[in-house]
């Protein structure tokens, strides 16, 4: 049985939420080291931060999806 399937959608964002949040700290880290050590090139660590980027902005979007709309 499929887990999604059994949780409802706002479950799903949360699930998803975390793990992008994970690969983002784990990207940072991993830039970090790259830096610190001078061992990565300056092309690997454009890739890298453009993913980093990339992650940030669904972190974004998920984040708007599940805080409610506040009338004010």
């Amino acid at each position: 049985m499929n887990i999604a399937s059994e949780m409802n959608s706002e479950e799903v964002l949360r699930v998803k939420l975390e793990v992008l949040r994970r690969e983002h700290r784990d990207l940072d880290d991993a830039i970090r080291a790259l830096q610190d050590r001078g061992t990565g090139d300056s092309l690997t660590l454009m890739r890298l931060k453009k993913q980093k980027l990339a992650l940030k902005d669904q972190i974004a979007l998920i984040e708007d999806q599940l805080t409610p709309d506040i009338i004010a």
